[in-house]
């Protein structure tokens, strides 16, 4: 693409006319990109096989037949599905020296031993394709790229086509991103059919704990008091057994979210460098901390919630109200526990504080958050803080359940109370960081973090450390 078709507006404001963009495909995402396009000062023309049946495309578009609409530009997007490409074939004539943009998806993945670009690309064998746009939707055209995906993922053999295709994307308000040859195009075309990938270890995890915990307390609560005492309190399951399996789950996968770097610095510390490879597992872990603390707050939040409603509960009315009669009929009076009130204020304050700071990390781990914020400052946010909020939230727990451990009619059928056992991996957490963040500890760490190793321990190259042979001939 030359200087003067990429140039808008000069110094003198001038208005430079575009080049002719063509679109194969009159499906809402060609007319969403051929709307996009006019508005940007292109002129857009658009092939199909009916033109006198394309009544729905953007005012000031032309439509004909594939072959003329073909010949009026050169940067050619094919905007239909793979199925329908055989028509491409007859028009290799017309398309010579041509970019074809490939914007196609599969229904799923590993439907075709080759990408759609590169079916394209042997199929019309005097064309220049470049794979872009097809992780971009209709909506995103149709917004600009200001409320949703604003990069265009592009591959491609030639630059100077691909720079075109840049141009183009750039001049749309996008961000282009270039991932190298047509042979990225069969992983460009897996990203749209990706649901959530980064979210399925954190959802399989905070389901299978929020199912565990519930039928744990459950076990505890409902089945102990009918199978032994004869009562029915299953109402409890709805209030009461949901808001004990949602803070412990929140405590729980938030302390999933500290306890991966903790085993990394260890790990460090055991192979002295930092040039050697995590295991898989933990590499994943890692990846998904982001999200392990995001389900987390939305459990807090659940947690806040429930507990908002319990004043108003039928069950707290009516224990509120007997307990009272009957403090009346004995003509007795509820004396004022100076250590209760200790307790409950210092459990409610470290609550308060703790979901406060956990609401900061939430929002600073958002990315228009995290953007605005130097890498220091997103460190001491998501690191430091981090660490206050787990220590407030555990402290929180330990208050709350008091000295209820102490006591044996707490432990039905031999079960602990369920808070006990969210207490664990915290504790392990924050045990570990105590161990990391003392000086003798730490100052190895940060050598180690900084490019330091350990003379004979085993590198990640495999060779030692010491003598820089390596360690099988």
């Amino acid at each position: 693409m030359n200087s003067d078709s990429v140039a808008m507006t000069d110094l003198s404001g001038k208005m430079h006319k575009l080049e002719t963009v063509c679109i194969f495909g009159t499906g809402d995402f060609g007319r969403s990109l051929g709307l996009r396009l006019l508005q940007s000062g292109y002129s857009v023309v658009y092939g199909s096989r009916a033109p006198k049946n394309s009544l729905l495309l953007p005012k000031g578009s032309k439509v004909m037949t594939h072959a003329a609409a073909a010949c009026d530009a050169h940067v050619v997007f094919v905007a239909v599905q793979r199925e329908h490409y055989g028509f491409l074939s007859s028009l290799a004539s017309d398309l010579e020296g041509k970019v074809l943009v490939d914007v196609s998806n599969n229904l799923k993945r590993g439907l075709y031993p080759e990408s759609n670009a590169e079916y394209l690309s042997r199929l019309v064998p005097g064309v220049t394709v470049v794979k872009a746009f097809n992780t971009i939707s209709a909506w995103a055209l149709q917004s600009g790229g200001l409320d949703a995906n604003r990069q265009v993922l592009i591959c491609g053999d030639c630059a100077d086509a691909k720079q075109q295709v840049v141009d183009i994307a750039q001049s749309l308000g996008f961000t282009a991103l270039d991932r190298g040859s047509l042979r990225a195009a069969a992983e460009l075309e897996d990203l749209p059919l990706q649901l959530f990938p980064l979210w399925r270890l954190p959802l399989n995890i905070a389901i299978c704990l929020t199912a565990f915990i519930f039928f744990y307390a459950l076990t505890r609560d409902v089945i102990y008091e009918r199978v032994t005492n004869g009562k029915d309190i299953a109402f409890r399951i709805m209030i009461s057994l949901a808001n004990k399996a949602f803070p412990i789950v929140s405590l729980v996968m938030l302390s999933l979210c500290y306890l991966p770097g903790a085993l990394a610095g260890f790990l460090q510390l055991y192979n002295g460098t930092k040039y050697h490879r995590f295991p898989d597992w933990l590499d994943h872990w890692m990846l998904c901390r982001k999200q392990l603390g995001l389900l987390a707050l939305a459990f807090g939040f659940l947690h806040v919630l429930y507990t908002l409603v319990i004043p108003i509960r039928y069950y707290v009315r009516y224990r509120i109200n007997v307990y009272t009669i009957s403090l009346v009929k004995d003509n007795n009076t509820y004396e004022f526990d100076n250590t209760a009130a200790w307790r409950y204020d210092s459990y409610y304050s470290m609550g308060i504080l703790g979901f406060g700071l956990f609401v900061l990390l939430g929002i600073t781990s958002l990315p228009s958050v995290s953007n605005s914020l130097n890498w220091r400052e997103f460190c001491f946010v998501q690191s430091k803080l981090g660490y206050i909020t787990l220590l407030l939230c555990t402290a929180h727990t330990f208050l709350y359940g008091w000295d209820r451990f102490l006591k044996p009619a707490s432990y039905r059928w031999w079960m602990p109370p369920a808070y006990m056992l969210s207490l664990v991996v915290p504790c392990v957490v924050l045990i570990l960081k105590l161990i990391l963040i003392t000086p003798c500890v730490d100052r190895n760490v940060t050598r180690i973090r900084q490019g330091w190793e350990r003379q004979g321990k085993i590198s990640a190259n495999g060779r030692d450390t010491k003598t820089n042979h390596p360690l099988i001939a």
